[in-house]
């Protein structure tokens, strides 16, 4: 078998739970070093994981000539010094999302990884859920219809700490905004997978309860290209954790309460089905091994630097709007 040696660079709190485990558990994929800017922690987390390697300094790992691919797991106005800086290195990028703090930023590390002919993949992970994958079939054997109305509520109370480790993402230099930046981003992706392109935004952008730099919750009116209308509402607001996706019909409807859990509730006319199509344990684990293989293969990722450079770009129209 093929196998695909990677670096990872950063080692928080999402690197811990999935992306060392997939890359260490993925039969193509080899971690070899990891890096983290605390170079004791930095040689206990590669143990943990069996890398070879750790180095403190991220180009270090790039350099190294053992690797093939790095992962960023890195804030947000690091990936376009790194990506680039990758690219120019010869190897294959896979990034967290959002992939950079603008468009300007997306456009320079695209323009880096085909220079250097490297593939660049976003990790938008949720397009692998087996629930979306089934909405999409739904939706497109035209079983409820003409879909006109689709609505995405997100919600997670932050109030961190001066001490919270993730408290940068409340630094817009660092973060680029608050949660339609953070998480909101996976949900546009999502709709734009499964709805196509995104024509127009109107939005309302608020601090109605904390005094931050970056916003508490945001909602904003998406109209898509096909006639379909979307509302999202993102918050950091809200102490009630939400997670759901309606998705209505002219024959019937679709209705997911947790996304993450991966049921859903089926109805058309007074019929309503439940079914379960739950996602991989470890969330980033498909994604990692789609892009694994396709670096293998020859193929483009499915989700590449331009899927990731659309968010981006329609974030920042929400935020003018």
């Amino acid at each position: 078998m093929k196998v695909l040696n990677w670096g990872l660079i950063g080692a928080g709190d999402i690197a811990r739970k999935r992306i060392a485990p997939a890359l260490r558990d993925l039969p193509n994929c080899e971690l070899v070093p990891i890096c983290r800017s605390n170079s004791s922690l930095a040689e206990s987390f590669a143990k943990e994981f069996g890398a070879k390697k750790w180095f403190a300094d991220w180009r270090e790992l790039v350099d190294d000539p053992a690797i093939d691919a790095v992962y960023l797991a890195t804030p947000v106005f690091l990936p376009a010094e790194q990506t680039i800086y990758a690219a120019n290195a010869g190897k294959h990028i896979l990034c967290e999302k959002p992939m950079a703090l603008n468009v300007k930023e997306c456009d320079e590390m695209i323009n880096a990884c085909k220079a250097n002919n490297v593939k660049l993949g976003i990790a938008y992970y949720s397009r692998f859920y087996p629930v979306i994958t089934r909405i999409k079939e739904i939706i497109e054997s035209g079983e409820i219809g003409k879909v006109s109305i689709c609505q995405v509520n997100a919600f997670e109370y932050f109030e961190p700490s001066e001490d919270n480790p993730r408290r940068w993402l409340l630094d817009k230099t660092k973060s680029g905004g608050g949660p339609l930046m953070d998480f909101g981003c996976h949900r546009i992706e999502l709709l734009t997978h499964l709805f196509g392109e995104i024509k127009e935004t109107k939005s309302i952008i608020s601090n109605n309860i904390f005094k931050r730099e970056v916003e508490d919750t945001a909602t904003a009116i998406l109209e898509f290209s096909n006639g379909l209308n979307a509302v999202l509402t993102i918050a950091h607001s809200a102490i009630e954790p939400q997670d759901t996706l309606h998705i209505f019909g002219t024959k019937g409807s679709i209705h997911v309460s947790i996304l993450n859990s991966g049921e859903l509730k089926l109805r058309l006319g007074n019929n309503e089905t439940i079914e379960n199509h739950p996602p991989n344990p470890n969330f980033h684990l498909p994604l990692i091994e789609e892009f694994t293989e396709a670096i293998l293969q020859g193929k483009q990722p499915e989700i590449t630097g331009e899927t990731g450079r659309e968010i981006n770009r329609i974030i920042e129209g929400i935020y003018v709007s």
